[in-house]
């Protein structure tokens, strides 16, 4: 009965909040549901978080039967990790901005997931049915793989779920150590119509992602070779493997093949999130690499900054694959148990096969643009070397800008050195208070009004035998005048030619930024924690500490609305109906 009632009541929400503009929307939302105030000091505005508590990494997203559906790692008592108690929290939405926070989907209760439910997959079967494949640890603290279905499969917004009597399905074998073996992808189908997955795994201290086959997706096998593994890396958490198009830009369903086709393994470790762009031989369940993982000078990333444990789906919708990344505090524990929450997810991001082949874009889905408001523009103005000029008409802590900047002149942009390997190291060294020639110049984001705290994101431009060299930096040093937090600056190269433009877009929201430099080729996203510059007393600026002049091409920038986040009430308590 309560089930049945918390249906009504989601639907209901989800009727009222897609005409939110019908005078009177606000009240009957909030009269259904729980409405998440987001006025806290450094809770964001649109960026996804619970209500409360500990959440890190993204679960098998999906979209099934016209919502979308995210599930994530969360610890229902604590704004900290939790060992042994980790759930499956579970948030619908029907835009991928507004949502809905509904009961734990998955909860440590079994013999086979008793010390926690852990990272996993969604796969949508044939036919159109979901299932979820996740790691659960028990009692002696062996990872083992399991699998939960919906027990209504009539409810798209999947209340229930039932874990199958089968379970555990996959176990750690031979030379896998009972600890290793965790985070199952989404699997796919091959033309022999058997299932893969890959499991993460170390073994003899090489990340390795261990493939197994099915035939019913309940049996499953260890195949007698790995998909790939590694020498030069250890542990493999939260692996994800899907195709990529080569001549366009649409997304590829999981079990997707063809001669257009590439694809993409990626795996986390050393604290980051790590691709490798490659081709699948179908038949044989070999991948060869284009460039392996810590092969080469440029060791692809996701994102730069904070992100970690991402999961991509296919969104079938809009044939688009999005990607989801968890960003996690950079302030104290005790802070975060303060303040009682702990964890944001990225904004949802499409991701592509870049132009040239050799790295992926990403960019943050179209339906953002449902939150701005307030637009500026500015064209062709030019910014010469030591100044700085502010973006005012929007609400600077709560916005998203795009910049495209020209360069007149290249010709005297400092020479890069052979020893310059490290673009984090180059970032920290060459900082935003540190002039050069071209550059630095960007944005000052987050800032207070006398430039007191601040975090600068930046470009710099240099010259090198045949080629020139574009870095962009997150600076955080000068972020908050708080001692306890994470001031770490980040940085990477962005494969574009300055002398076209150099874009960076930037979603400001609180405590966190997120940077995409040269339409997304690099990803940079950092936390921060003003304690001046927030809300109406934080300001937004353009500069140019370089000596040589630049011109803004083009600039807009938009307050952004808050999203909608509301939590279904609890079993104890029966959801409220809309009186009539």
């Amino acid at each position: 009965m309560e089930q049945s009632l918390l249906w009504v009541t989601v639907v209901q929400i989800f009727l009222v909040i897609a005409y939110q503009g019908i005078d009177g929307a606000s009240d009957r939302v909030e009269s259904i549901l729980d409405y998440i105030p987001t006025e806290e000091r450094g809770r964001t505005a649109y960026h996804f978080q619970p209500p409360k508590n500990w959440m890190n990494d993204p679960n098998g997203p999906m979209y099934y039967k016209g919502i979308y559906h995210l599930f994530y790692q969360y610890n229902p008592y604590a704004a900290v990790w939790g060992e042994g108690i980790l759930s499956w929290g579970h948030s619908i939405s029907y835009n991928l901005v507004d949502w809905i926070h509904l009961e734990d989907a998955l909860d440590p209760t079994d013999p086979y997931d008793i010390r926690g439910c852990w990272s996993g997959s969604a796969t949508i079967l044939p036919g159109g049915d979901p299932a979820i494949m996740y790691t659960g640890v028990e009692s002696t603290n062996r990872q083992v793989q399991n699998i939960a279905v919906p027990k209504n499969l009539s409810d798209p917004f999947l209340l229930e779920w039932a874990k199958l009597d089968q379970n555990p399905l996959m176990t750690p074998v031979d030379a896998i150590g009972s600890e290793f073996f965790r985070d199952p992808t989404t699997a796919w189908l091959g033309k022999d119509k058997r299932w893969r997955v890959v499991i993460g795994s170390e073994i003899n201290g090489h990340g390795t992602a261990l493939l197994y086959q099915s035939e019913d997706f309940v049996h499953w096998a260890k195949s007698h070779k790995p998909l790939h593994f590694s020498n030069k890396t250890d542990m493999w958490e939260c692996p994800d493997f899907y195709p990529v198009s080569t001549n366009d830009t649409k997304g590829i369903d999981t079990s997707g093949l063809g001669r257009t086709t590439k694809h993409v393994l990626k795996a986390s470790f050393f604290g980051h999130d790590h691709y490798i762009i490659g081709t699948y031989d179908s038949e044989t369940d070999d991948f060869f690499p284009d460039t392996d993982f810590m092969d080469s000078n440029v060791k692809l990333r996701y994102d730069y900054g904070i992100y970690y444990a991402s999961k991509t789906f296919f969104d079938g919708a809009k044939r688009r694959r999005i990607l989801w990344g968890w960003v996690k505090e950079a302030d104290d524990q005790s802070d975060d148990i303060s303040k009682g929450w702990s964890g944001l997810q990225s904004f949802p991001r499409t991701i592509l096969l870049d132009k040239s082949g050799k790295q992926l874009s990403q960019w943050p889905i179209e339906e953002i643009e449902g939150l701005r408001k307030d637009e500026v523009n500015l064209q062709n103005k030019e910014i010469e070397g030591g100044n700085i000029f502010e973006v005012t008409g929007i609400t600077a802590s709560q916005a998203d800008i795009e910049v495209s900047f020209h360069l007149p002149n290249l010709d005297d942009a400092e020479l890069t050195h052979p020893e310059w390997l490290d673009p984090q190291l180059l970032c920290s060294e060459k900082n935003a208070s540190t002039g050069g020639v071209i550059g630095p110049f960007g944005l000052l984001i987050l800032a207070s009004e006398n430039l007191t705290e601040y975090t600068a994101v930046f470009f710099q431009v240099f010259k090198g035998h045949d080629k020139y060299a574009v870095l962009m930096c997150s600076d955080q040093s000068r972020s908050s005048l708080r001692e306890e937090v994470d001031i770490s600056t980040f940085g990477a190269f962005v494969d574009v030619d300055p002398a076209e433009k150099i874009s960076l877009r930037s979603l400001i929201d609180h405590s966190i930024i997120e940077s995409f430099g040269g339409e997304g080729k690099t990803c940079i996203t950092s936390r921060v924690y003003p304690t001046l510059a927030i809300g109406q007393e934080s300001h937004l600026y353009v500069f140019n500490y370089g000596t040589e002049s630049i011109r803004i091409a083009n600039l807009s920038a938009w307050s952004m609305r808050r999203a909608q986040f509301f939590q279904s009430s609890t079993k104890e308590e029966k959801p409220k109906l809309i009186e009539e």
